[in-house]
């Protein structure tokens, strides 16, 4: 490279330091509680032990899940707190409970403060690796799940983590065609930007850090929300993000996808799933990457946010990567509308054992109903069970013998709305049991006796159909209505409620945020919770992700599965009569299926990156690891082209449900 270049590069480099080390002399300040802190950390504990379901015990025992779980949100990697940060942090561990009782904060910030020093720290030597040779010649690597790693005891340690996490994130870029100019650029705005997300952090911010990592020991589904937050009631909710189509949550340094839309831009753009991590962010199609590690999920929420018909690019790793390798998506922004999610109906045409037959397929992404036009008092308002009413009534028409509803990645909705279209179904009854914290049993009924569709029926599910997905789901299983087919569901079986904690506190002006809390708990008309343990199908298909990885079991704070006693019902169907048999005859039909070989070997190659523990520090090792890995995706791509019209459409799971529902019915 010509010296000159060279010489204004590191000049630049710099340059581009100082302003950050001048940026941050300013602004790196000792955080402290305010008024209002002390006076919402006792309420947020009463209510979490006379109101919440689990009751939480204020004790020793919960004051050190606080100091673990809080340690455990700020430094997941462990890779900011050292030793002896921990050492002196382990004095207070059994006075937590205490502090909580007296509205006393102080401990929360003492640790924040040591950890943003600590992070300031790493950054700064992070500039000065960049500034040096790297060699990705030697045969070395990186742990990359540092989970159950221990915590850092020299400063030698410590440079030589950093060194190994700055070269991996260098290899990722380097392996991908970029020059030391552009990588080292990327790196350095990246740790540049982290600086400047760190000047941002204000009192209220690690206030709520602290917070919600007391309120998730009681659920994962109970959250504090700050004042700022709580002002954009629908984004504190759902942490929606106007424009994409995607809901999005914390996790450790990353912005992760919780479920995407249906119908919206990230659904569309096919592109986009659940969990998936996003990393960088850029405007229209040439905007900067702006990497968002460790940012503040409001701020993601700004970036990604933005008027319809403009362009917005997402750097992900999706859930199926390998390793941490990344992929660029380009979006266009566009308005979420209710009828994006409205229930679609269809008819296929099978041709079995000879003769032509007609099912319909529903397809249902939520359980919705617009509230605000049914207030007003518009007859035409869009609800869940009176759109599959009016789809049943037209696939009838058009010859249906036979049904499907499809919920897979339907995460819920209106409970009401589950159980109106369980009332298309069956001749009133039960639908489901509510559990309140007071130990109180309300018994949700359909009182409509008639029925929509009496004819045979399935339901698909999959691991990300949730809530009232379940409800229904279980309740058509009971009825004995009709087989659940696909895979075990999420075992969201609970029931929140919000408090605005101002309504306890007069501070003047002063605001004191949001509580959502757990407060109930669905349970199935035969006895048995949906929370945890979800739903079963009849015909189960195997998953790709893990039970430990993504669903309720995938938090250790999660409500356990239980069960009360039996609700009074009748069945009414004979669904699984020949139940055996359809197994057997399943069985039978995928050992032979290649697109269920697919499935299998898509499962395995899934299982086995997520057992990698370790990331390669060698450009050539993971250079050929990286061309294995394509070589192995366009084989299988070729192959599942070659298989199209062979194996009906390539839905597999779709398509097998129907054969059985027609198997079940034939004579």
């Amino acid at each position: 490279m010509n010296k000159i270049l060279i010489y204004a590069l590191l000049l630049w480099v710099g340059v581009f330091e100082g302003l950050a080390q001048d940026s941050l002399k300013t602004t790196l300040k000792t955080f402290r509680p305010e008024e209002q802190h002390g006076i919402s950390y006792q309420l947020v504990g009463q209510i979490l032990s006379s109101y919440h379901y689990r009751k939480v015990e204020i004790n020793d025992q919960l004051s050190s899940k606080i100091l673990d779980n809080y340690l455990e949100n700020l430094d997941p990697s462990k890779v900011y707190f050292l030793a002896e940060d921990i050492q002196k942090f382990e004095a207070w561990r059994n006075q937590f409970d205490d502090d909580l009782q007296q509205g006393n904060v102080s401990k929360a910030f003492d640790i924040y403060n040591i950890y943003q020093q600590r992070m300031y720290d790493r950054i700064q030597y992070t500039f000065d690796l960049l500034r040096r040779d790297i060699d990705f010649s030697i045969m070395d690597s990186f742990l990359i799940n540092r989970e159950n790693a221990k915590w850092i005891s020299t400063y030698k340690e410590y440079d030589e983590l950093w060194q190994k996490k700055t070269k991996s994130e260098a290899l990722q870029l380097k392996a991908d065609g970029k020059s030391f100019e552009v990588w080292s650029d990327i790196l350095r705005k990246r740790y540049y930007n982290l600086l400047k997300q760190l000047a941002k952090t204000k009192n209220e911010d690690v206030f709520s850090y602290f917070v919600n990592s007391i309120t998730e020991i009681a659920d994962p589904h109970t959250n504090y929300f700050s004042p700022r937050a709580a002002e954009d009631f629908t984004t504190s909710m759902s942490l929606s993000l106007e424009g994409i189509g995607a809901t999005l949550q914390t996790e450790s340094e990353y912005t992760k996808v919780r479920e995407v839309v249906k119908g919206g831009p990230a659904d569309r753009s096919k592109q986009i799933k659940a969990n998936d991590k996003i990393v960088a962010v850029g405007q229209g199609k040439d905007g900067e990457m702006i990497n968002v590690l460790d940012w503040r999920i409001d701020d993601v929420v700004s970036l990604i946010r933005g008027k319809k018909g403009t362009i917005v690019r997402l750097e992900i790793i999706s859930v199926d990567a390998v390793g941490n390798q990344t992929k660029i998506v380009e979006i266009v922004r566009d308005k979420i509308v209710l009828e994006d999610q409205a229930a679609k109906g269809s008819i296929k045409e099978i041709n079995f054992n000879g003769v032509k037959q007609k099912v319909g397929v529903i397809v249902l992404p939520t359980f919705y109903l617009d509230v605000a036009a049914m207030q007003r008092g518009d007859k035409n308002f869009k609800s869940t069970s009176r759109d599959v009413k009016k789809l049943i009534l037209e696939l009838k028409a058009q010859g249906a013998k036979s049904m499907v509803i499809d919920l897979r990645n339907n995460g819920g909705g209106s409970l009401q709305e589950a159980i109106d279209l369980t009332g298309l179904f069956i001749n009133k009854g039960p639908v489901v049991q509510v559990k309140d914290h007071f130990g109180a049993i309300e018994i949700d009924e359909d009182r409509d006796e008639s029925i929509t569709w009496e004819g045979p029926m399935c339901v698909l599910v999959n691991r990300f159909s949730a809530s009232a997905s379940e409800i229904f789901a279980a309740a058509i299983q009971d009825y004995d209505r009709g087989l659940v087919i696909g895979e075990k569901t999420f075992g969201k079986g609970t029931v929140q409620n919000m408090w605005d904690l101002n309504q306890f506190v007069k501070l003047g002006t002063l605001k004191v945020g949001q509580l959502k809390y757990t407060m109930a708990k669905f349970y199935r008309i035969s006895g048995g919770s949906t929370q945890f343990k979800g739903v079963i199908p009849d015909i189960e298909f195997p998953g790709m992700y893990s039970d430990k990885m993504f669903g309720e079991e995938a938090s250790e704070f999660s409500l356990p599965y239980d069960e009360i006693q039996k609700a009074s019902y009748t069945v009414q169907g004979n669904a699984k009569a020949k139940l055996a048999t359809l197994k057997s005859m399943h069985e039978n039909r995928m050992a032979l299926s290649k697109n269920y070989q697919f499935l299998l070997e898509d499962i395995e190659f899934a299982s086995a990156n997520r057992k990698q523990n370790y990331f390669t520090l060698n450009e050539e090792v993971y250079k050929a690891e990286i061309a294995k890995n394509e070589a192995k995706k366009k084989e299988r791509e070729k192959a599942k082209e070659a298989l199209k019209g062979k194996e009906e459409d390539g839905n597999l799971i779709l398509d097998e449900a129907i054969y059985l529902l027609l198997s079940n019915t034939a004579q």
